[in-house]
């Protein structure tokens, strides 16, 4: 029988989101977008150390190299969490004050894949960007409202995305070699009464796990079926996002959000159920070798 969700850091939180495993550092890097921070816990000493910035945190990943690379409010980053020094590889959308960065992650390649939003709730405002080995930036879906989950299909040959007020969950064909996508179709579509499609993941078996914000789990489909799998209740009703970690990937991180127009007294907490299916291992970015990092110090 399925556990039910344990809670690991009670409303740590204000909008939780973006978690990844770190498995050289067998850690869970996660964020606090409004809250501007990045968490890095770890699970073995049940410790939360916490980094603070001065803008909007939307996505983090570990680099190669030993550093992060972070998606803040105006753009891409590298930061080293050892003496934390923070400088900006690009600003995309300088031209879009309105704007910030959202959700992001890394393909099996090591590109670093992050999107935006409008933050006054304009839609169709933001866009998907590809930040490449070779720090090439390149921008590869627009007129997106909330640019959210991602996650390739365990041969690499797909990348699903999520548009999260459009309620869909969108398929590309994808180029591993080259990080090229074509072929955009819909392959789910989430009823509103189900809440709004936020972060995902993906299985060894190639099922996506699916967060719903505002519907209190985690639901898992077959993206071949199309049909509904199983679902996970969740104590938080802004389910924001989740990710595979454990030394067996079979851990289930669940992040959340606070949700100041309920009595929610879960949301913002940090959650994770163990699981009979394995995740796939985290990515990485994978900068290329004698390539110079293109730093402005901030």
């Amino acid at each position: 029988m399925r556990q039910e969700p344990e809670g690991l850091l009670h409303r740590a939180a204000l909008l939780g989101e973006g978690p990844f495993w770190d498995a050289a550092r067998n850690r869970l890097l996660w964020v606090d977008i409004t809250g501007k921070a990045l968490h890095l816990y770890d699970p073995e000493k049940h410790e939360d150390t916490v980094h603070s910035f001065g803008q909007f945190v939307g996505a983090a990943v570990p680099s190669e190299d030993g550093s992060l690379l972070l998606a803040l409010q105006d753009g891409f980053y590298r930061y080293d969490e050892h003496d934390r020094s923070l400088a900006r590889i690009a600003a995309p959308e300088k031209h879009l004050p309105d704007n910030r960065m959202n959700d992001g992650k890394c393909d099996p390649a090591g590109r670093f894949w992050a999107g935006t939003m409008s933050m006054t709730g304009k839609p169709e405002a933001g866009s998907l960007y590809c930040l490449h080995s070779d720090f090439t930036l390149t921008r590869e879906v627009s007129n997106v409202s909330i640019s959210n989950g991602l996650g390739w299909s365990p041969d690499g040959k797909t990348m699903y995305y999520i548009d999260t007020i459009a309620g869909q969950v969108y398929a590309f064909d994808y180029e591993l070699a080259t990080g090229r996508i074509d072929g955009r179709r819909t392959l789910l579509e989430i009823a509103r009464e189900d809440g709004l499609p936020d972060g995902l993941t993906v299985d060894e078996e190639g099922a996506l796990w699916i967060a719903h914000w505002g519907g209190g789990k985690v639901s898992r489909y077959d993206p071949t079926s199309r049909q509904l799998l199983e679902e996970i209740k969740v104590p938080a009703r802004l389910v924001t996002s989740c990710a595979f970690g454990g030394p067996e990937l079979d851990e289930l991180y669940i992040t959340t959000a606070r949700d100041e127009e309920a009595d929610d007294c879960h949301g913002g907490s940090l959650f994770r159920v163990k699981l009979n299916v394995r995740g796939l291992p985290s990515a990485s970015f994978r900068p290329t070798a004698g390539r110079s990092w293109p730093l402005a110090l901030y």
